[in-house]
């Protein structure tokens, strides 16, 4: 059993991870920038080592830093959280020369599902469906013509080492084509140092469906439902649900089994998100992510279960601590991102918050990291709690929502609380009739929020 741990993160998620260490019986060691020497993470923690400055180039990124905070307190294993450097498999090469356990998949897992095109094809070859496109990179403008003239458009150009919505464009016709091709190239090197792109067939109406699997590290793994994530904004998730309101029980099976006999067959180790989009009836395989989820949580709530615990037994080297037949699903959940943005322009608003009160009652958790007079820095990601609320079925979910966001409480600053507000109630919301295209076109049309 590890007796110290360092989280190599901040925020509501390195609070996450504390407090199943505290559950444990497990020490914890929060690190944090100059910015964050008052932060809840550093407070809650056992120990806390400052590891640079504001910027997180200097600090959360930095990987000698982090190593020399596991010498100097003794932790003998980092959980990375969400973010930073979660899917760095270079950083889990250099935990494990030191000696240190990383709370997480294999380097060479983090690298294979790192590179889209990789991952693609590795799927391919383990029997997940995906996305009709390119066999591979795309080098060249001539060659993305021709393979988007014989797909048929709309194509969308991704950049392999892409993510978070970067590095992707759509190409609705011939004429869109050069510069979409352009525009992912010099994005993906100056995003991710990398400029190769690959080409896909662009869904026009799918939700984002993603699959919470958890693998043993030996040859079993599991998967634990899926979540529907298909309320975004340029890619980024804003609200989530598990189950889906449109997946039956039968498709649920039949692709969560796919998705479980795939990390199994890998050896994958501890918690991942295989991501698709689903139109018509069909799964089409987009990316792994191999980490935990900020949106977890709702998968946690249906069925009972806490998945960094899981984590941290699994990198102990102890078996799944349940099996598949032992995992059914118990009501809905949903969970909204609440961010420091002034909206309808989505501005971050780092600032002091004067008051916070979270909501409480059956059924209602509030993920965060603000306090009463907590400064928000501006250094770092908007997200500043996660709402999640769970019930019998959807309907109460919904319910229950709307209650809790009723009583949540942060002054101070701008918050996305009014875009939430807004959403329940609209009739497409409260059906779960809604794809990964229906708010941006909503907040198109609702420009005063």
């Amino acid at each position: 059993m590890f007796k110290k741990i360092l989280i190599a993160n901040r925020g509501e998620i390195a609070l996450r991870v504390i407090r199943a260490c505290r559950e444990m019986g497990i020490q914890s060691v929060a690190v944090h920038s100059t910015a964050d020497a008052d932060a809840m993470h550093v407070r809650m923690a056992d120990e806390s080592v400052c590891i640079g400055p504001p910027a997180g180039t200097d600090s959360y990124l930095n990987v000698p830093n982090l190593i020399s905070a596991c010498e100097i307190t003794g932790a003998e294993a980092i959980h990375p959280g969400y973010g930073f450097l979660s899917e760095n498999a270079n950083f889990v090469q250099v935990i494990e020369d030191h000696g240190l356990k990383f709370i997480g998949p294999t380097a060479e897992h983090i690298r294979i599902m790192g590179d889209k095109i990789t991952a693609k094809e590795t799927m391919r070859k383990l029997g997940v469906p995906c996305v009709p496109g390119s066999a591979g990179g795309v080098d060249t403008i001539e060659e993305a013509r021709k393979i988007a003239d014989e797909m048929g458009y709309p194509v969308i150009i991704k950049a392999t080492a892409g993510g978070g919505g970067r590095g992707m464009k759509v190409a609705t016709s011939v004429d869109d084509i050069d510069v979409a091709f352009g525009t992912a190239r010099s994005e993906g090197k100056s995003v991710f140092g990398n400029p190769e792109v690959y080409i896909e067939k662009y869904l026009q109406l799918p939700r984002h469906i993603e699959v919470q699997v958890f693998g043993d590290g030996k040859g079993k793994a599991v998967h634990l439902g899926e979540r529907d994530c298909s309320l975004q904004r340029r890619h980024q998730k804003v609200f989530e649900e598990a189950p889906s309101p449109v997946i039956t029980e039968e498709q649920r099976q039949r692709i969560g089994k796919t998705c479980a006999d795939a990390v199994a067959g890998i050896g994958y180790a501890g918690a991942g998100t295989i991501e698709f989009l689903f139109e018509n009836d069909e799964f089409y395989f987009i990316e792994m992510n191999t980490r935990l989820q900020v949106e977890h949580p709702v998968t946690e709530a249906i069925f009972g279960i806490d998945l960094v615990r899981e984590q941290i037994r699994v990198a102990e080297g102890l078996p799944l601590s349940f099996v598949q037949d032992e995992l059914v699903i118990n009501g809905h959940a949903i969970e909204c991102r609440i961010n420091a943005e002034k909206v309808p322009e989505f501005r971050p608003s780092p600032g002091t918050v004067k008051q916070y009160h979270a909501p409480g009652g059956l059924g209602v958790r509030m993920d965060s990291a603000i306090y009463d007079g907590y400064k928000i820095p501006p250094y770092y990601d908007s997200l500043i709690g996660k709402l999640i609320v769970h019930a019998a079925d959807r309907p109460t979910a919904l319910a229950r929502l709307e209650r809790a966001l009723s009583e949540l409480v942060v002054d101070g600053v701008d918050t996305t609380l009014p875009l939430f507000d807004a959403l329940l109630r609209e009739d497409a919301v409260q059906t779960g009739d809604y794809t990964i295209h229906w708010l941006e076109q909503w907040l198109e049309t609702n420009p005063e929020i």
